[in-house]
Parts: structure tokens; C-alpha cells; sequence
């Protein structure tokens, strides 16, 4: 039977025909049943012999502690009967030690998941003895109290061995479980003999034992009365045959008595002796013949079991032969299967784990691919699994192709988008130029009001054509060689802010940021900057303030609007913590995608979270690598500047916030000016002098209690307006000076083509 060079549909046919998968569950199910069934009888043999023939042992001698405790408790002025309970706890500690050394890991691996669980139980029952003899030394334990504490300990014993007569034989199971219903019929005789023990030792007996007495004596006639019917005739005879002897009626009489004569004269009408006497025997006759039906019943059982072991050989064996049978048929059909499909499999892990994942590495670094080189193609057998290679080698063709197409047009996008943003910022910079001749040349303060408002949105155009450079994955154009103080970098970042009057600077330490990094921790400031106030009401601020951690310094800026989703902030955070490839759809989180870039650029950490205002805070950790300290010298190191254009604004009037924080951070002298809430700061007459150049300043005046400011008159608007260009010519003159080595390609302002 050679089915090699077939059609795979023969092949499928052929083993459809042998019935391997019918068969092996067939087997199976048949081989479980029946060994589980053999299994469980030995295991329960097992388990028996190792745990319930000591656990019987040690439940008989939990009974006589139990009498003898409840005894004690009845006069425990009795020395003898303290002896006595002495003597009955050593035997029961060693019963119980006897118990638990039988217990190894393998006894209860053999246990069923209801007898395991039961078993710990028993265990944990056990572990409360030594805290109920405690309690009977030191008195504090009732006569009752101490009969149910007792009872709580014996009765998961007679649970534990329901659980192990659990059997598949539905007449064994009855036949078991009629088993531990005798012996809990034995534990409701040793139960009354406490009782009445305790009353006879007390002399008197309450209406609670006496009602306990009356239920334990129907309990056991009923449980007798249930199990013995279950039982077979012979052991019905035996115990029947008892139950009408000597000592039954003894007993039965002596029960009669004492419910009969009531709580008051019980203890009256049977003495102590009479009632050990006619109790004793009867206990120890039960537990024997308990005992010896425990092992007849365990021969009737060892029949079912050779037979379910018979059953389960059989069942195992003939579907083992067919089992055989099948597998060689089906192996042999399979073989020539197997080996092309093995083929066809590697050759698919192949493309799609090495050839295809290498060529989307190249594409991702910008490198050129051949289709035809990087996608060959094989030739295939003419039979089906040929047919499927041709395909998968047409399909992962198509796919290479797909993506050097999109690694062209991603590569065609960014060109275009560096293309037009070297454009614009050529343009933006003559635009620049042409706004500072004017401002210089005009001396009409409207005029000059709508030049530095037009030269804020060239600034903020700038900011918009480098984020189409860091887009399609180009650096900036604009670079700093000297470290330039943190403030002005803030200051630069808000003045590229439409909403920059909103904006409130606290004060900032004395440090400055390497001058590689100020282009793009500028741009992503203003980014950040952008987004807190277009996303809060337009009659609030913003607030920047920052501190030195471990790490570095931390920048948070603050608005108060109205903050975003647990969701979207996880999202924003992830895309923060790690951007990902920009895509041409996702439009409207271009800033977020610019700040990620640029912080990963520059290894700077950002978080965003809810704002103690009810916004959005966003943290910047700038890390201590891209920091310098400021030189305290008292000369131009020690003076604050942006090393750029200066954030611009129109002039405003002053208003007066006595209690606001600081944003000019000035070397020389006491002169503290604050800024207006929602304000950028106001330049300090003469701070970017150098020291020899400066006027003296004149004395300071006593503080009054400010007054309303009157109204000025053109003349002298037009005087601070010139005296505010004049200063501006000069820091561009001195930044000219201290940027004279651009990069290639770009213009003294730090914008290129």
C-alpha cells in the first residue's frame, strides 16, 4: 500500500477511512473507565488499611477521653477520676501520634479530591484537641460545652470514611456507606454513656442531657433501623440476634429507666456502677462486630474488584490491538503527507520569520531591495501542496512588493515635507529680517504694535516648518554651540505660543542647557506650552515652574481646563514613553508625536497627569547630562538670555501683583521685576549691557502705597518703544557674534534650507 505521488484529496480520503481518532477515543474512554473504577477499589483498600483502621483506633479512645473529661468536669474534686483522665489523654496522645505516622505524601495522593479535603479537616480538628483540654483544666469549659467540643473532633472522622466508601458498584457503595452508618450508630451509645456518666458522677442532671440522651438513643435506633436493611441477611441476622441478647436488653432497659424517670430522679434511679456495667459490653461488642463486618464486607468487595480489573485489562488490551492496527495503517498513509507538508512548512517559517522580517529591517533603515532577488521562484510539485507553495511564494511576493512601494512613498512624503519646510524657513527667516528693518525704522507705536504682533507669528510659523523637519525624521536647522540659561529657553518656548500672555513663568534655578539640545527642548516646550492653552478657558493661566530632583530638573506646566480620560491619558503617555512610526492618518496628534520624538532625541523624560487644577500637568525631566551651572561672576554669564529672538510681544500696561513670584532673574543689584498674572517678563532696563556700560542706578525710593497710574501720553510710549528696539538690536548683535559657526546650510537665525 504505497500512496505516494496521490492527490492529497486520496490522502485525506484514505485516512478518513481508517477510524484512528474513533478508535483511540473508544479505547480510551473504555481503558479510563474501567481503570479508574479498579484504581479507586485499591486505592480505597489502601487507604482504609493505612488511615481508617488508626483513625478508628483513635476515635474509640477520643470516646473514653471524652467520658472521662465530662466526668472530671461532674466532681472535680475527685483525684482518682483527674488520674483516670490522665491516663486516657496519654493513650489518646499516643493514638493520635500512631494516626498522623501513617500519613505520608503518598496516602494522600491515593485519596479522591472529597476524601483529601475531609482528611484536612479530620488533621485540623485534631490540632484544636490540646486547646480543649486547656480549657477543661483551667474550668472554664462547661460540662456541654466540653461534650460538643468532643463531638466536633469525632464526627469529620466518620465523614472522612463516607468519602472513601464512595464506589462505582452501585450495591458496594450502599453496602460501605451502610458501614460508617454502624459505626456512627456505635458513637451515639458512647455519646449516652457520657452523658449519664457525667450526670451520675454530678448527682444531677439537667433538662438539656436528659433531651441529649432521649436523641442520641433515637438516633441510634433509626440509624440501625436504615443500614441494617441495606446490609445482606446474614449480617442483618447477626446484628438482630444481638439486639435480643442479654446485654441489649440490659442496656435498652437501663435507657428506659432514665428517660423515664426525668432530669430530676435519673441520677436516682441507676447508680453509677450498674449503668458501667451494662454500657461497657455493649460498646466493646459493637466495636467488634463493627470490626468483623468491616471484613467481610471486604471480602465480598475483593470479587467486584477482580472483576473491574479483569474488565479493564480486557477493554485495554483489545483496544490497544486495534489501536496498533490503526496507527500503522494511518502511518503509513501519512508518511509521504507529512514529509511535503514538513517542507511546505519550512519553507512558510522561512519567509515569514527570516526573508520577509530582514526586508522590512532594510526598508525601515532606507535601503534598496530587489524584488526579484529578495522573492525567488521556486518550482513547486503539480499536486495540491504544490499549488499551496506557489501561492504562499505569489503572496509573500506580493507583500515585499506592497512594502517597498509604501517604504517609497513614506520616503517621497518625508522628502516633501523636509522640501517644503527648508522652503519655508528660508522665507520665515527673510520674512524675520525684513520685520526687524522695519521695526528699527518705524517710530509710530501702532505701527510698531502690528510689527512685533506680526513678528510673533513668523515665530510661531518657524516652530510650525520645523515640525515638518522632525516629522520626516530631519534635525532642526537651528543649533546653539554655548549653553544657554534654562529661563531663556522657557521664555524662548513661550514666545512661540500663541496664548503666550496667558503664560506664567515662576522663577528658575540658576542653570543652563547644553546648547545642542536648546533647538529641540525649545520646540517641545512650545508644543507642550500650545496644548495647555488651546485645551483651557482663555480667562485662565497657565503655570510653568520647576525644580531640581535627582535625576535632573523637572518642568511642570500647568493649565486648568478640562484635563483628559484615565484612557486617553495612558495613551498620550505611552506615545510619549515610546513613539512610535509616524502615520500619514494620524493627524490630530501631530504635537504629541513631535514632543516624543524630540524627547527620545534628547533623552528627555515626558508624563502627562491630572493637574491639581483640574487640568492636565505635563512633567519634563531634563536630565542632569544636558545640564551646566550658571557662574556666579556678576558679568554677562550671569545674566539671562535666550541666545535667539526674544519672545515679543505688544506692549501691555503693568499691572501691579505685589505677591506673584519673580520670572527676572537678574545678576546685579536688588532690582526684583515681577511679572503681570498671565504675562511673559518685562525686560529690565539696561540688563543686556555689560556692567561698564550701565548707568548708575538711581537710589531707591520708600515704598508707597501705589496710586492709580496715570495715562501716558504718545511721546512717551514712543520713547520706551524705541529704547525697547534699541535693546533688541543689540542681543541680536551679540548673538550674531556667538553664533558666527552655523551648520552648513543654515542662516545666522538658526533656520536653513
Amino acid at each position: 500500500m504505497r500512496f505516494r505521488g496521490k492527490s492529497i484529496r486520496r490522502k485525506i480520503v484514505t485516512l478518513l477511512l481508517v477510524p484512528l481518532v474513533s478508535l483511540t477515543g473508544l479505547w480510551a474512554f473504555a481503558t479510563v473507565i474501567t481503570g479508574n473504577e479498579a484504581v479507586q477499589l485499591m486505592e480505597a483498600a489502601d487507604v482504609m488499611r493505612t488511615v481508617g483502621y488508626p483513625a478508628g483506633d483513635m476515635v474509640r479512645t477520643l470516646q473514653k477521653e471524652r467520658r472521662q473529661t465530662l466526668v472530671h468536669l461532674a466532681d472535680p474534686r475527685r483525684a482518682d477520676v483527674r488520674g483516670e483522665l490522665r491516663a486516657e489523654q496519654r493513650a489518646t496522645d499516643k493514638a493520635v501520634a500512631a494516626f498522623r505516622a501513617g500519613i505520608h505524601g503518598d496516602v494522600r495522593e491515593d485519596m479522591s479530591p472529597t476524601a483529601a479535603r475531609r482528611f484536612r479537616i479530620l488533621e485540623k480538628t485534631l490540632d484544636g484537641l490540646p486547646g480543649v483540654r486547656r480549657k477543661v483544666e483551667d474550668d472554664t469549659l462547661t460540662r456541654y460545652a466540653a461534650f460538643q467540643a468532643y463531638n466536633d473532633i469525632v464526627e469529620p472522622y466518620y465523614d472522612f470514611l463516607g468519602s472513601l466508601a464512595a464506589l462505582q458498584d452501585a450495591e458496594t457503595d450502599r453496602q460501605s456507606r451502610a458501614m460508617v452508618g454502624l459505626g456512627r450508630a456505635r458513637e451515639a451509645v458512647a455519646r449516652e454513656d457520657a452523658l449519664l456518666a457525667a450526670a451520675l458522677a454530678a448527682g444531677s442532671m439537667s433538662r438539656q442531657d436528659l433531651r441529649a440522651f432521649s436523641d442520641h438513643i433515637a438516633e441510634r435506633r433509626t440509624l440501625y433501623n436504615t443500614h441494617l436493611a441495606v446490609l445482606p441477611v446474614a449480617e442483618q441476622k447477626t446484628y438482630e440476634d444481638y439486639w435480643r441478647g442479654t446485654n441489649a436488653e440490659a442496656l435498652r432497659a437501663a435507657e428506659d429507666t432514665v428517660v423515664l424517670a426525668g432530669s430530676a430522679r435519673a441520677p436516682h434511679a441507676i447508680d453509677a456502677r450498674r449503668w458501667q456495667t451494662t454500657v461497657t459490653p455493649v460498646l466493646d461488642d459493637l466495636g467488634r462486630m463493627s470490626i468483623e463486618a468491616i471484613d467481610r464486607f471486604s471480602d465480598r468487595v475483593r470479587p467486584v474488584a477482580l472483576g473491574v480489573i479483569a474488565k479493564a485489562v480486557v477493554a485495554g488490551v483489545l483496544g490497544l490491538i486495534a489501536l496498533v492496527c490503526s496507527v500503522v495503517i494511518s502511518f503509513r498513509v501519512g508518511r509521504g503527507l507529512v514529509k511535503d507538508l514538513h517542507r511546505l512548512r519550512k519553507e512558510a517559517h522561512e519567509a515569514s520569520g527570516v526573508r520577509l522580517p530582514g526586508v522590512m529591517r532594510r526598508l525601515a533603515a532606507g535601503e534598496r531591495v530587489d524584488v526579484e532577488a529578495e522573492v525567488p521562484r521556486p518550482a513547486h510539485g503539480p499536486d495540491e501542496l504544490g499549488q499551496v507553495g506557489q501561492a504562499l511564494d505569489t503572496l509573500q511576493r506580493a507583500a515585499v512588493e506592497a512594502a517597498v512601494k509604501q517604504a517609497d512613498l513614506r520616503r517621497g512624503v518625508s522628502d516633501v515635507f523636509v522640501n517644503l519646510a527648508r522652503r519655508s524657513q528660508v522665507l520665515l527667516h527673510r520674512q524675520l529680517t525684513l520685520l526687524d528693518a522695519m521695526e528699527r525704522r518705524t517710530e509710530d507705536t501702532d505701527h510698531l504694535a502690528d510689527l512685533f504682533r506680526l513678528d510673533h507669528l513668523t515665530t510661531r510659523m518657524r516652530r510650525h516648518a520645523e515640525g515638518l523637519v522632525i516629522l520626516s525624521g530631519a534635525a532642526p536647522s537651528r543649533q546653539w554651540r554655548k549653553p544657554v540659561p534654562l529661563m531663556d529657553v522657557v521664555r524662548a518656548a513661550v514666545g512661540e505660543v500663541e496664548a503666550y500672555e496667558r503664560i506664567e513663568v515662576r522663577r528658575l534655578p540658576r542653570l543652563a542647557l547644553d546648547g545642542p539640545a536648546v533647538a529641540d527642548l525649545t520646540h517641545l516646550l512650545a508644543e507642550l506650552l500650545e496644548n495647555a492653552t488651546a485645551f483651557s478657558p482663555p480667562h485662565t493661566t497657565v503655570h510653568v515652574l520647576g525644580e531640581r530632583v535627582p535625576n535632573g530638573f523637572a518642568l511642570e506646566i500647568h493649565d486648568r481646563g478640562l484635563g483628559m480620560g484615565s484612557d486617553a491619558l495612558l495613551e498620550a503617555n505611552l506615545r510619549l514613553a515610546d513613539p512610535v512610526e509616524f502615520e500619514l492618518s494620524d493627524t490630530d496628534r501631530l504635537g504629541l508625536f513631535v514632543v516624543g520624538r524630540l524627547a527620545r532625541r534628547q533623552g528627555v523624560r515626558v508624563s502627562l497627569q491630572p493637574s491639581p487644577y483640574g487640568g492636565t500637568t505635563a512633567v519634563v525631566l531634563i536630565p542632569s547630562a544636558l545640564l551646566t551651572e550658571i557662574a556666579r561672576s556678576g558679568g554677562r554669564a550671569d545674566r539671562e538670555d535666550t541666545g535667539g529672538r526674544p519672545p515679543v510681544r505688544p506692549p501691555a500696561r503693568r499691572a501691579a501683583f505685589p505677591d506673584e513670584e519673580t520670572h527676572q532673574q537678574a545678576a546685579d543689584g536688588p532690582h526684583d521685576e515681577r511679572t503681570p498674572t498671565g504675562g511673559l517678563p518685562r525686560r529690565v532696563r539696561q540688563a543686556s549691557l555689560a556692567p561698564q556700560l550701565r548707568e548708575p542706578a538711581p537710589a531707591p525710593a520708600a515704598r508707597t502705597r501705589p496710586g492709580p497710574e496715570p495715562d501716558r501720553d504718545a511721546e512717551e510710549v514712543r520713547a520706551r518703544m524705541a529704547a525697547l528696539q534699541r535693546g533688541w538690536q543689540r542681543a541680536r548683535e551679540d548673538n550674531e557674534m556667538t553664533t558666527s559657526t552655523t551648520a552648513p546650510g543654515t542662516t545666522t537665525e538658526g533656520d536653513g534650507r
